[in-house]
C-alpha cells in the first residue's frame, strides 16, 4: 500500500481524520520489524494452553482472542493517541485521509480520560444542536464512550451527510446529561476570521487546513493599506491540523530558524525550519491560547515565544504534541500508533505540558480580545 505522508497536527476534526490525532505522518504501511523477546513467547504459549485445555471450546474465537490481546497491549500504555482499529474502522479511516468532509462539525480530545468537545465549528450541524465546548459526550448511540477508544468514538460519531447521530452530552457545569440528535453533513470550513479592530488586527486561526496559508497571505499584505498597528492570533479552541500549514503561518512571522523539533522513538531529532520567500510582518503580536489550544496551535504558540516574536496571553494551553502513524494489520485491521514528540525550538516539551502564557488572563471571550487591542497600543 502506497504511504501517505502528510503531516497532520491531532486534526480532531470529525470530519476530516480517522483518530483526531496530531501525527506527522500516517503510515499507511503493513511492514513490520521482528521483536524478539521473553513476552511475545509466554503469550503463544497461553493462546496454546488456551485452544488444548480450555473446557468451552465453543468460545474460543481466534479472531476475537486476538483483538483482545492488541487491546490488552495498548490499554496497558496508557496513551490515548494509541489504539486498535478494526476492519471496518481502518477502511473509515482510509476513506478520511481521502479528503472525506462529512461529520457533524465538532472536535473532539481525550481530556480526563473523558471523550471531550474542543469546540464545535461554528455554523456546522454540532453547533447548531447545542453542542458546546468542554461538552463529555457519554454516549454514541447509545454506546458508552468509556468502552472506545478515541479513534473508535470519533469513527462512530462520523457518517454520512443526511444520517442521524445520537449524542448523550454532559455539558461542563451541569449535573445531568442531555441527549442531542444530530443531522450530519457536509461541512465548509474557512481556518481565517478577519477584522479590524481599533487599528488593531484580529486574526482568528479556527484550525489549520490545507488553505491557511493561501487565506491568510492576502490578509497580512492588507495590513500596510489598513494600517493596522499590531496583530491578535486568536488561537483559542483551535486543535491543530496540518503542520505544513502551520510552519508556513510561523514563517510569515519569523525570518529564520527552526519552528519545532521531532523526537522520535530512538532519541533522534529533525528540525522543522521556518521557509524562506513568504510574506512577512513586523508588526507586534498578541496570541491568545486557553485550555482548548492544541497540537498546531501549541506549535505556532511554542514556537512564537521562544523566537521572542509574540507576547502568548489566556491560560496553559492543551498539551497534545505526539506523531502518529496508522499501520495495517494482515487482517485488514489496524494499529493507530503514537511514535515521535515534539519539542518547542528550545526544546520544551508540548505533551502533557502545553505552552504556559507570559500573561495569565483570568477572562475570556471578547474581555480577552480587548486586553490584547489595550496592550498592543501600550495602555496595559
Amino acid at each position: 500500500m502506497s504511504q501517505k505522508l502528510k503531516y497532520l497536527l491531532f486534526g480532531l476534526l470529525l470530519v476530516t481524520v480517522v483518530a483526531l490525532s496530531f501525527g506527522t505522518g500516517f503510515n499507511l504501511g503493513s511492514q513490520t520489524q521482528s521483536v524478539d523477546g521473553e513476552g511475545l513467547g509466554i503469550m503463544v504459549q497461553a493462546w496454546n494452553f488456551l485452544f488444548e485445555d480450555y473446557v468451552d471450546r465453543d468460545r474460543l474465537d481466534d479472531s476475537a482472542l486476538s483483538q483482545a490481546a492488541i487491546k490488552g497491549m495498548l490499554e496497558e500504555l496508557d496513551d490515548p493517541y494509541t489504539s486498535y482499529l478494526d476492519i471496518e474502522t481502518y477502511q473509515l479511516g482510509l476513506s478520511g485521509l481521502q479528503g472525506e468532509m462529512e461529520g457533524i462539525g465538532a472536535q473532539v480530545a481525550i481530556r480526563d480520560e473523558k471523550l471531550t468537545v474542543i469546540a464545535p465549528i461554528a455554523d456546522s450541524p454540532a453547533a447548531g444542536a447545542g453542542v458546546r465546548a468542554g461538552d463529555v459526550i457519554l454516549e454514541v448511540d447509545g454506546s458508552p464512550t468509556t468502552d472506545m477508544s478515541l479513534a473508535e468514538a470519533v469513527l462512530n460519531i462520523r457518517g454520512p451527510k443526511g444520517t442521524r447521530v445520537r449524542l448523550l452530552i454532559l455539558h461542563q457545569d451541569e449535573t445531568e446529561p442531555e441527549e442531542i440528535e444530530i443531522i450530519r453533513a457536509k461541512i465548509e470550513l474557512t481556518s481565517i476570521h478577519f477584522e479590524m479592530m481599533e487599528g488593531i488586527a484580529y486574526i482568528n486561526i479556527t484550525y489549520f487546513s490545507g488553505r491557511t496559508d493561501e487565506e491568510l497571505s492576502p490578509v497580512l499584505e492588507s495590513l500596510a493599506e489598513e494600517g493596522a498597528e499590531g496583530i491578535i492570533l486568536d488561537l483559542r479552541h483551535n486543535p491543530g491540523g496540518i503542520l505544513d500549514e502551520v510552519v508556513k503561518v510561523v514563517s510569515h512571522f519569523v525570518p529564520e530558524g527552526m519552528v519545532l523539533n521531532v523526537v522520535d522513538n530512538q532519541g533522534g531529532r529533525t528540525a522543522m525550519e521556518v521557509r524562506p520567500g513568504v510574506v512577512t510582518t513586523d508588526l507586534p503580536v498578541v496570541v491568545l491560547v486557553d485550555e482548548f489550544s492544541a497540537s498546531g496551535s501549541e506549535v505556532l504558540s511554542g514556537a512564537l515565544q521562544d523566537h521572542g516574536r509574540a507576547t502568548i496571553a489566556g491560560c496553559q494551553t492543551f498539551g497534545k504534541g505526539s506523531v502518529n502513524i496508522l499501520r495495517r494489520l494482515d487482517d485488514g485491521s489496524g494499529l493507530y500508533i503514537t511514535t515521535a514528540r515534539w519539542l518547542t525550538p528550545e526544546g520544551r516539551p508540548i505533551e502533557r505540558e502545553g505552552i504556559k502564557p507570559d500573561h495569565e488572563l483570568e477572562f475570556e471571550g471578547e474581555e480577552a480580545i480587548q486586553w490584547a487591542i489595550d496592550y498592543l497600543k501600550g495602555s496595559k
